[in-house]
């Protein structure tokens, strides 16, 4: 992994925030989840707005777990 280093202007309330909902992480952890979480979102929200639209997807394979 390559690192770059930079100067951020974050918001102090978010930022203790942040601290407080994962106790322990370093403010470099809580960027990077925020990042994640950010693409994740995004992601999601594109799968989502394809709303079905892949005609030649193929059926999800069941486990035998899930058949009635």
């Amino acid at each position: 992994m390559h690192t770059v280093r930079m100067t951020l202007n974050v918001d102090e309330e978010l930022l203790k925030d942040a601290q407080d909902a994962v106790p322990g992480a370093t403010k470099t952890e809580l960027v990077h989840q925020g990042l994640r979480a950010l693409l994740a979102r995004q992601a999601a929200e594109r799968l989502a707005a394809m709303g079905g639209k892949a005609p030649r997807a193929q059926r999800a394979k069941r486990s035998a777990r899930t058949k009635k």
